[in-house]
């Protein structure tokens, strides 16, 4: 039976639950607080309720250390012993800055069996109405549905151990992501055309300034993410073949550069490359040459004898932030000098661009989704909605002016 102890302003039950294998009694214990609003009858009546509910638990075995364990020390338990093994370096970054910025903020405290989906609706809710960081406006559903993941693996992992019953995360439905063509800050193509012209005018200055022509048309007309660009070796471009292969990528991690497989197989993939690029790769590779004899014992060399193809000074593999400095460089001066200008987007707008010119010229959907490594056609038509919506229109248009408009006549 339940031994119930005042504490102060509290109760503690304590049920046994048995001995170990020394002998010795294993004791559950848990705190119950009265409610100021209550009578201290009605409190009296709670108190012998829960005390006979969390007897009855210890007795199936249904009181589990979720009932014991808070949300947070869970957690960073799940960090330690579960995601460290199991999850890719900036896969545990992105998920360590969710959860001590937005996550634990708000559900830490809570014993991990008492998160309910109230507590959920309530922190995503919060995150869509302000952010943390002074910025107008709240999180964007892809940020929150990032923080629903986390915490959804948190608990299932947490069900799996056998600590909690269930996923509290599975009765709970995060904002939905919509993606719109503001979404997707890209080139049109006369702006993709003067862009690449800036290019041949004013690249970066100095260091091998050929190889930020050729980095920004890989990423326009090969649809390549940055850090996969910023990846590339010597070795996985071919010059004959006209091809360039993706294996790897780089980003940083715990202001570390990590280079890493991609996180799916699609990611890797053999891309084709136009023929004006090839022309450029044989110069530039003449060029690289003589620089590399130019510092002699200054150049870092692999141990493996690779080179980089985006290189620092010393033939290091390029930062993967400088990409995008000089790539606001080209679109500033470009400004500076032209009466028509263009928008300011972001260095992945590249990439947007190649797919969206791509679907303006008819190029199937599968083939663009192959082209850019998504691992399933869905996730190219989820994104690039919006040109596919004008394609249906043309289509739409197109029928018009065959069956109908011309029968008129």
């Amino acid at each position: 039976m339940a031994s119930i102890r005042k504490r102060g302003s509290s109760y503690q039950i304590t049920v046994s639950n048995g001995r170990d294998i020394y002998g010795n009694q294993i004791l559950e214990r848990v705190t119950w607080k009265p409610d100021p609003d209550r009578t201290e009858k009605q409190n009296q009546r709670e108190l012998a309720r829960f005390s006979l509910e969390f007897e009855e638990k210890v007795r199936n075995g249904r009181y589990l250390d979720g009932e014991k364990t808070t949300f947070q020390g869970f957690a960073e338990k799940w960090l330690e012993e579960y995601a460290k093994i199991q999850l890719e370096p900036t896969t545990i970054d992105l998920y360590t800055n969710l959860l001590y910025t937005h996550i634990l903020p708000a559900i830490g405290h809570l014993k991990l069996a008492r998160v309910q989906p109230a507590h959920l609706n309530k922190l995503y809710t919060d995150m869509l109405q302000a952010r943390k960081d002074n910025r107008e406006g709240g999180y964007s559903p892809a940020t929150i549905r990032r923080c629903h993941a986390v915490t959804s693996s948190i608990f299932s992992t947490a069900a799996h151990w056998n600590i909690v019953t269930d996923n509290p995360c599975e009765r709970v439905k995060p904002p939905r992501q919509t993606n719109t063509a503001a979404d997707i800050k890209h080139f049109t193509t006369e702006q993709a055309a003067a862009f690449l012209a800036e290019l041949d005018e004013e690249t970066a200055c100095g260091l091998l300034k050929l190889q930020y022509n050729i980095f920004f048309q890989l990423c326009i007309f090969c649809g390549l993410r940055r850090g996969e660009t910023v990846a590339l070796l010597w070795s996985d471009v071919d010059l004959h073949d006209k091809t360039v292969r993706i294996t790897k990528s780089t980003t940083i991690v715990n202001g570390k550069v990590h280079t890493k497989a991609p996180k799916n197989q699609s990611s890797e993939r053999l891309l084709s490359v136009p023929e004006h690029i090839i022309r450029q790769l044989k110069r530039y590779r003449l060029e690289y040459n003589t620089y590399r004899l130019s510092i002699g014992s200054q150049w870092m060399e692999r141990e493996d004898k690779q080179e980089y193809l985006f290189i620092q000074w010393n033939g290091a593999q390029m930062y993967p932030t400088t990409p995008y400095s000089v790539f606001k460089s080209v679109i500033a001066h470009y400004n500076d000098t032209h009466t028509e200008q263009l928008p300011d987007i972001p260095l992945h707008g590249l990439r947007h661009t190649s797919a969206t010119l791509l679907i303006s010229q008819n190029v199937d959907v599968r083939t663009v989704s192959n082209r850019l490594g998504h691992a399933q056609t869905s996730t190219t038509m989820n994104i690039y909605s919006h040109s596919l919506q004008k394609k249906d229109v043309a289509a739409s248009n197109a029928l018009e002016e065959l069956l109908i408009k011309k029968s008129n006549c």
